[in-house]
C-alpha cells in the first residue's frame, strides 16, 4: 500500500462555496472520497491548513516519511519563499511533490500567474478541477 498525502493550502477549506463558479461547488470532503475510491488499496491521506507553519511541519513529515505528496498551495503558491523552501527540502531527498491547481493560474488574475513552487516541483498540473488531484494522484501511483 502506497500513502500519498494530499495537502492544501489557505482558503481551500472553504471550497463548495468559495467563488464556486472558479472553483465548483465541491468540497473537500467530495474531493477526499472521490480520490480514497479511486485510489482503492491505497492511504489517501487529505489535509488543509490555513497556517503556513503547519503545511510546512506537514512537508517536513512527508519528507521523513519518504512519502509522495501532491500540493495546492493556494495563495501561497505565489509567493511563499518558506513553502518553496521545503518542497525543495522535500524533492532533493527523493520525494515528489506534484503541484495542483483546481483552476488555470494562468487564466486569472496576473499575480497568479507565477508560482515560486514550480522550479522545485516534480510537476504541475492545473486548470482540471477536481481531475487536477486525480491526474496528481494517479502519476504518483504509477
Amino acid at each position: 500500500m502506497t500513502r500519498v498525502l494530499v495537502l492544501n493550502g489557505p482558503n481551500l477549506g472553504r471550497l463548495g462555496t468559495r467563488v464556486p463558479d472558479v472553483y465548483g461547488t465541491r468540497t473537500l470532503e467530495d474531493l477526499r472520497i472521490e480520490l480514497s475510491a479511486e485510489a482503492q488499496g491505497h492511504d489517501i491521506e487529505l489535509r488543509q491548513t490555513d497556517t503556513e507553519g503547519e503545511l510546512l511541519g506537514w512537508l517536513h513529515e512527508a519528507m521523513d516519511a519518504s512519502t509522495p505528496v501532491v500540493l495546492n498551495a493556494g495563495a501561497w503558491s505565489h509567493y511563499s519563499y518558506a513553502l518553496h523552501d521545503a518542497v525543495e527540502m522535500v524533492t532533493t531527498a527523493g520525494v515528489p511533490v506534484i503541484e495542483v491547481h483546481i483552476s488555470n493560474p494562468h487564466a486569472r488574475e496576473k499575480f497568479r500567474h507565477t508560482s515560486v513552487l514550480t522550479s522545485v516541483a516534480t510537476g504541475v498540473i492545473a486548470g482540471f478541477g477536481f481531475d487536477s488531484y486525480r491526474l496528481a494522484v494517479a502519476q504518483l501511483l504509477r
